[in-house]
């Protein structure tokens, strides 16, 4: 049973993927998402984890990390500090905007203009890969709450539920799921 629908709900900025295990996404006019897999054509496609730091560790683990979406909001907050960042640099296959990523529930699902659906699994943990497209971006995506808690701001993990073509431009309704509200962790 579904919750909530938000109805001030986002849109898709850009779409990204890359056949390598590469930092930095290639735009892209158009993605597919395969249902239980994630992205044709990207790296990270597959049942299981396909995050190289992942497989090493156990190659046997569900892929809770399908698709990264990040929010292009914060593309603007690292401009407003000097550092200028485009989609797809730091590894997100969606970039959205309109849609505060970050504090949504985990199991939040996200369903785009044609179908696709997107379940929401965590908060993607940055890495200091970041670095090399920015000295210092790391140290600007990374930072502490009032309550003492590390806050990770380079978007959201999640498994794709329904397969389906998302496009830039297209919007995004935002299903919130039933119950308390459970933080996003990382994944």
């Amino acid at each position: 049973m579904r919750a909530s629908i938000d109805r001030q709900a986002g849109k898709v900025l850009a779409v990204c993927k890359s056949e390598g295990h590469t930092l930095i996404k290639a735009n892209a006019p158009e993605i597919q998402l395969l249902a239980g897999l994630g992205i044709a054509g990207d790296a990270h496609l597959g049942v299981t984890v396909q995050h190289l730091s992942r497989i090493a560790k156990d190659p046997n683990q569900p892929n809770l990390r399908q698709v990264h979406l990040m929010h292009a909001e914060l593309h603007q907050e690292l401009a407003n500090a000097g550092i200028q960042v485009l989609p797809g640099q730091m590894g997100e296959n969606i970039t959205t905007t309109g849609i505060d990523l970050l504090n949504l529930p985990t199991g939040t699902i996200l369903k785009f203009a044609e179908g696709a659906e997107v379940r929401i699994t965590g908060l993607r943990n940055p890495c200091a890969q970041l670095n090399r497209i920015h000295p210092g971006l790391l140290a600007a995506v990374v930072g502490v709450s009032d309550e003492g808690l590390v806050v990770r701001k380079v978007g959201v993990m999640g498994v794709v539920l329904e397969g389906g073509t998302i496009r830039p431009g297209d919007r995004i309704e935002v299903i919130q799921p039933p119950g308390d509200h459970v933080p996003l962790s990382q994944v």
